[in-house]
């Protein structure tokens, strides 16, 4: 395992779920994402990344090109961050060969969604996870979002799964505190938010850390967030939660979440903030008008656009 874990936080405290930056052509930016990793771990204090996630637009990158970035952001960063990756697809082949493939390739954790679309039961999902987190050494994260999934995963089946010795952890997008805290209170599972309109709620309720989308933008004050309620200084992680509202509105409410992040990107100047893949598309200029607006409201310092000047 990389730095910065402890049990009660076995993949750190604040990650992200990061972006995976494109080419004009359309290839994957492997250089831009080493850039754009370094940056994230080395100047916006995060102790991990989740690559080839959903906001990494896993559904539209081929398996060679997830092993090719995955080995990119480890050999930026994976001796001073934990990478996760993410392994999960709807059908439990393909993703134990992700699995597989992702620990060759040297990642030091799994992030496995519930298999999405064909809606298995419960039974299904206990059989999948099972086969996953046997398929490897790694430990997995659970990833609950039954609003991209169609199926949640029941409160009874996290404590079925949480008796694996290698499914530690769950990212949650479902929002159920009070069924959360009953699995927290009854197992290890180690809970991260999933969902950056409720981190500090998450953190209440025994939280470990985040994995967020926002963080590409406000990690390290995400992780100031964390230190304060850590601290029992509650008053100081609301004063973060409230100043950081309107940078959750911008890139969590207003359209598809690695569009508006990849915009806050470029407008910041980083690496990632170019193309989408088909069928998500860039956002337009009215939205970057109106990011670039809440950014700065939140706190973020963008910027000033430089316009050349027109030779007479």
């Amino acid at each position: 395992m990389a730095p910065s874990t402890t049990p009660d936080a076995p993949f750190g405290r604040m990650l992200t779920a990061m972006v995976t930056p494109f080419l004009p052509d359309g290839g994957v930016d492997y250089d831009g994402a080493a850039r754009l990793a370094t940056h994230l771990v080395d100047e916006r204090r995060h102790d991990g990344l989740v690559v080839n996630g959903t906001t990494g637009e896993s559904p539209t990158t081929s398996d060679d090109e997830k092993q090719q970035l995955l080995r990119a952001v480890i050999d930026a960063v994976g001796d001073r961050a934990v990478i996760v990756a993410g392994a999960g697809t709807n059908h439990t082949e393909h993703t134990l060969k992700l699995a597989r493939e992702a620990e060759a390739a040297g990642a030091h954790a799994l992030l496995v969604v519930t298999p999405y679309y064909n809606k298995p039961p419960q039974e299904g999902l206990v059989r999948h996870f099972t086969a996953v987190a046997d398929a490897t050494g790694l430990p997995a994260m659970l990833y609950d979002i039954p609003g991209r999934a169609g199926v949640p995963i029941e409160n009874a089946t996290l404590m079925r799964l949480a008796e694996h010795p290698r499914i530690i952890a769950v990212k949650d997008a479902k929002g159920d505190l009070f069924g959360a805290s009953r699995v927290m209170a009854e197992t290890d599972l180690v809970w991260y938010s999933g969902d950056d309109n409720l981190n500090l709620p998450w953190l209440s309720v025994g939280a470990a850390g985040f994995v967020s989308v926002i963080g590409h933008v406000v990690g390290a004050e995400l992780h100031e967030m964390i230190d304060a309620h850590r601290a029992g200084d509650n008053a100081r992680a609301l004063e973060i939660h409230r100043r950081l509202l309107p940078v959750v509105a911008a890139i969590m409410t207003r359209t598809q979440g690695a569009i508006a992040v990849k915009a806050a990107l470029n407008l910041l100047g980083l690496p990632g903030g170019g193309p989408l893949r088909a069928p998500l598309v860039e956002a337009p200029p009215e939205f970057a008008a109106s990011l670039r607006e809440d950014l700065t409201i939140g706190g973020v310092k963008v910027p000033e656009v430089v316009i050349p000047e027109v030779s007479r």
